[in-house]
C-alpha cells in the first residue's frame, strides 16, 4: 500500500494472466490459429462466436470442427473473471460484479441499465496507485494492471448477462463504456488503448460499440493525455479535476504535484482539438472543501470558451472518510456560478450507492 503522497504509476510484479483471444488484434489470432495447425479463417469464426453471439460453450459453434473446438478452447480462452459476488440495487437495473482474476486479486465491474442505454463501468488495474483521499479505490493500493483481454471481458460478461436477460429488464445490449471503475486508465496504457479498439471494432475484429459512446477517465497524466489524442479514437476524455486552484488540488489528487491544473488543462484541450470531441472535467463536490462559490467561478474562468462539459459529483460516502458531499444549497450555487460563466455543467445521477458501486467507492472488498 501507498505511503502518504506516494504515487505508483508502474504495477507492481505479479505473474501475468494467461493470453486470451482478446488479447490479440485479428492478424495475431490468425497466427496463433494457424500456431495451433489449423487454418487461419477459424480465427474470423471463433471471434464472431465470442464477439457476436457472445457464446462461450464451444459446443455451439456448429460452424467448426469438434476438434478445432476444442484445441482454440484450451489455447486461446482461459478463464480470465471468476464471479465471487453479484449484488443490484435501483430494481435491478443497476448490477455490481466482484471478480477474482487468475492470480487472487479482485477487481469490480458495474452495469447500469437506463431506458435508452445501457452503461458498463470497467476497471483498468486492479486498485489503483494515484492515492486520491476522498476514494476507495484509491486509499486501498494498486494491486497491478489488468490485461487487455481482463478489460475486455467485463464489458462481454455485462453483455452476455443483458441477452440472457439476467438484467431486469429483459434482452438488451452494452451502448456505453465508462472506464470510470477501478484503477488510473491512462496508467495502464497500452491495454487499455487495446482494449478500446476491440470494443469500437465491428465483427469479427471487436464488439462493435460506438466510440462516441466510449469514455476513458484520467486524473491528468498529461504526457499520455496528449498520446490519446493521436491514436484516432475519438472516445470521450473525462478529467477527474475535482479543484480549479494548484493549492487544494495538490492534497485531493496527488498527481497535480507532477502535472499542474493548467498543465492538464492544455493537454485536454489539445485532445478537444484533435478528435473534435467535448472533454468531460468530472468535479467531485465536498461540504467545505472544494465548493466554495469563488472556486466555481476560477473553474468557470479557467473552462469558459472551451469544449467543454462539467460533470458535478455529490461526494459518495467511503468508510472511515472525514468528507461528505456539499450541502445543496451549495451544489446549486455552484452549478448557477459556472452558468453564470457560460461553462455547461450538469449534476450526476449516482446510481449504486447503496451497494458501494457509486463514484469512488469501488474497492473490491472480499465478502
Amino acid at each position: 500500500m501507498p505511503k502518504p503522497g506516494e504515487l505508483i504509476f508502474e504495477s507492481p510484479r505479479r505473474g501475468k494472466p494467461p493470453v486470451h483471444l482478446m488479447d490479440l488484434d485479428p492478424a495475431e489470432r490468425k497466427k496463433a490459429v494457424t500456431d495451433l495447425g489449423l487454418p487461419g479463417f477459424r480465427a474470423d469464426q471463433v471471434s464472431r462466436h465470442w464477439l457476436s453471439r457472445l457464446s462461450d460453450d464451444p459446443q455451439e459453434w456448429s460452424d467448426l470442427p469438434e476438434g478445432a473446438r476444442e484445441t482454440i478452447r484450451a489455447a486461446l480462452l482461459p478463464t480470465l473473471l471468476t464471479p465471487v459476488r453479484t449484488i443490484a440495487c435501483d430494481e435491478g437495473t443497476t448490477v455490481k460484479s466482484l471478480w477474482r482474476l487468475h492470480d487472487g486479486a479482485l477487481v469490480e465491474s458495474v452495469l447500469m441499465r437506463y431506458p435508452e442505454r445501457v452503461t458498463m463501468c470497467i476497471s483498468s488495474q486492479a486498485g489503483c496507485g494515484m492515492n486520491c483521499p476522498f476514494c476507495a479505490t484509491g486509499q486501498a493500493g494498486l494491486t497491478r494492471n489488468l490485461s487487455t483481454a481482463e478489460i475486455v471481458e467485463q464489458v462481454i460478461a455485462g453483455a452476455r448477462a443483458l441477452q440472457h436477460g439476467e438484467v431486469d429488464g429483459g434482452p438488451g445490449r452494452v451502448t456505453n463504456v465508462v472506464f470510470m471503475g477501478m484503477g488510473e486508465p491512462l496508467a495502464n496504457y497500452r491495454a487499455v488503448v487495446a482494449a478500446v479498439r476491440r470494443l469500437v471494432e465491428p465483427s469479427p475484429a471487436g464488439l462493435g460499440i460506438s466510440a462516441r459512446g466510449i469514455t476513458v477517465s484520467t486524473v491528468g497524466l498529461v504526457p499520455r493525455i496528449r498520446e490519446l489524442a493521436h491514436e484516432g479514437l475519438p472516445v470521450t476524455l473525462a478529467v477527474s479535476l475535482h479543484a480549479p486552484d494548484d493549492a487544494l488540488r495538490d492534497t485531493l489528487v496527488p498527481v497535480n504535484t507532477r502535472w499542474k491544473v493548467r498543465e492538464v488543462l492544455d493537454a485536454a484541450w489539445e485532445y478537444a482539438r484533435s478528435t473534435h470531441r467535448r472533454v468531460s472535467i468530472e468535479y467531485a463536490l465536498i461540504k467545505d472543501v472544494n465548493d466554495q462559490r469563488w472556486r466555481a467561478e476560477l473553474l468557470g474562468d479557467l473552462l469558459a470558451g472551451h469544449l467543454v462539459h462539467v460533470n458535478l459529483i455529490p461526494l459518495n460516502p467511503t468508510p472511515g472518510s472525514k468528507w461528505t458531499a456539499s450541502r445543496p444549497e451549495d451544489e446549486r450555487a455552484f452549478v448557477r456560478a459556472l452558468k453564470g460563466k457560460g461553462v455547461a455543467v450538469t449534476v450526476r445521477d449516482t446510481r449504486g450507492r447503496e451497494i458501494d458501486g457509486a463514484c469512488g467507492q469501488l474497492a473490491a472488498a472480499n465478502p
